[in-house]
């Protein structure tokens, strides 16, 4: 009998749980797929029903190994890869939700980011977690849940509740409750824990009065994590890989040495650089973060976050009406040789990295009468890469790492326009890989990695492959040129909401 060489990953994002099978050389064997529900109960909170975000997840995963014929036995290893920072709080004698779950995108905790800073520990947190104090991250999110129901809190103190990322809570019910436990790379999105000495961190937990005994145990990125009870797959089946979406990306798009690059296209962009094995300190706000932990070694990354990308094309569609589907974008804004002037700043809800301007608005520049619709949508595309030299400026200047070239996934990669723009403005090779689908990937080659499906980063690097690579045509004056106007544009949209 054959040992089991099939990996099955578990992709559970904002807005769907996947679950993909993958072979041993790297190729998808199966795919499922179930949306889920995003519920708004006040303007800005975001929460999700974490029964269902596991009910989902189970759904998908027997029906990818249905799809391909696969029974408990065939499967070698589990991979997670979860939206990150969104909190789960659950009972742990009855495995039940104790709260709905709050979601990355909620604000309902700003309340405590607000103390954070008025208290002055803004610089604190970021020097030990590597970010930039916002609700966005877990740690406000149990905080508030913690301040809002007494009863909450008494539950909490008294080692009745459990809390965790999405990955903690997959890992808990897999395991049957055998495991509370997260892996680096999540933890590192807490703003809990400290990624210089790679624990929680004291001061933090008690600067926010948050008991310790609620956080689950963290593990490597690879390496055995758990095993499902036999019950959930038809056999007990290994959990030898998780990260964060992002991490589980950058692993996928094997940018394994410092330098490797990536970024995910989606409605805002995340760009995330290898920088190797200690965390460098950013001037420019932008995010330091676990990449992964194998072994004794742990990888750090940089991250930028834009905020609108995909979403800009989203807006040419439904606010001005000018393509039918996103798909039109491209054909549009290739009917022009350029943008004839046109500059657009989609600063639609603000400026994220490097800029961190709320108070930015979004702009359209250049405008003559000659300006037709395609010139809009060329400057849109443009906008998108634009932006991403913006953090990849930061990230080399903050590394001292070059880019030597920008790896790229995500819905708007399969637009060769943009990718083509993109490298123009850069200057460097943009590689888009044969398969895009680089989060469950990431976590399949986790799984794989810690199972011993594969023995080698250099191995996974030769499943990686190309599907196309867009190089420069335009010249280093030229792309210098370009890119002032697009900072002058940039400079008149920052402030723009709090201008009298």
């Amino acid at each position: 009998m054959s040992e089991p060489s099939y990996i099955l990953s578990l992709d559970q994002g904002t807005t769907s749980s996947r679950a993909i099978v993958f072979d041993r050389r790297g190729s998808i064997v199966s795919t499922s797929q179930q949306e889920t529900t995003q519920i708004f109960p006040r303007p800005g909170w975001v929460n999700q029903d974490a029964a269902e975000i596991w009910t989902t997840t189970l759904a998908t995963a027997r029906d990818a190994m249905a799809r391909a014929g696969l029974a408990g036995s065939d499967i070698a290893a589990i991979g997670i890869a979860n939206q990150r920072e969104t909190l789960i709080v659950w009972d742990r004698a009855s495995g039940e939700p104790a709260a709905p779950a709050i979601v990355w995108q909620s604000r309902q905790s700003q309340p405590v980011i607000d103390e954070i800073v008025e208290r002055g520990m803004g610089a604190s947190y970021q020097e030990r977690t590597g970010l930039v104090p916002d609700a966005y991250f877990t740690a406000s999110k149990l905080a508030w849940l913690l301040a809002e129901d007494p009863e909450f809190r008494r539950r909490a103190e008294g080692g009745k509740l459990l809390a965790g990322t999405v990955d903690s809570w997959l890992l808990w019910n897999l395991t049957a409750g055998a495991v509370h436990a997260t892996d680096v790379s999540n933890a590192s999105r807490t703003m809990l824990f400290d990624i210089n000495t790679l624990a929680w961190s004291p001061d933090l937990l008690s600067d926010l009065s948050i008991p310790p005994q609620m956080l689950p145990r963290v593990v490597d990125s690879s390496g055995l994590a758990g095993t499902s009870t036999g019950g959930l797959l038809g056999a007990d089946v290994p959990i030898t890989g998780i990260a964060g979406d992002q991490q589980a990306a950058l692993f996928g798009q094997a940018c394994f040495a410092p330098g490797d690059a990536k970024n995910t296209y989606g409605t805002g962009s995340f760009l995330l650089m290898n920088t190797g094995d200690a965390p460098r300190p950013s001037a420019h706000r932008l995010l330091n973060t676990v990449a992964w932990r194998i072994g004794e070694r742990t990888d750090y990354a940089l991250e930028g976050a834009v905020f609108v990308s995909g979403a800009a094309v989203g807006w040419l569609r439904d606010g001005l009406g000018i393509i039918a589907s996103s798909e039109d974008v491209e054909p549009l804004a290739a009917s022009v040789s350029d943008s004839d002037g046109v500059v657009v700043v989609p600063a639609l809800t603000g400026l994220g990295a490097p800029h961190w301007d709320p108070a930015a608005r979004g702009m359209i520049l250049g405008l003559t009468r000659g300006t037709t619709a395609a010139h809009i949508a060329r400057a849109t595309l443009e906008a998108i890469a634009f932006q991403t030299r913006d953090v990849t400026d930061a990230m080399t200047a903050d590394s001292g790492l070059a880019l030597t070239a920008l790896r790229v996934d995500g819905g708007a990669a399969r637009n060769d326009l943009l990718l083509q723009i993109q490298s123009d403005v850069l200057g460097v090779p943009v590689v888009r890989p044969t398969i895009v689908e680089t989060t469950a990937i990431g976590a399949a080659f986790l799984a794989g990695l810690g199972s011993g499906v594969w023995q080698s980063e250099s191995e996974l690097s030769r499943l990686w492959q190309v599907d196309r690579v867009f190089d420069p045509r335009i010249t280093a004056s030229e792309r210098d040129a370009r890119y002032s106007t697009w900072q002058r544009a940039v400079d008149r949209s920052l402030g723009w909401a709090s201008s009298s």
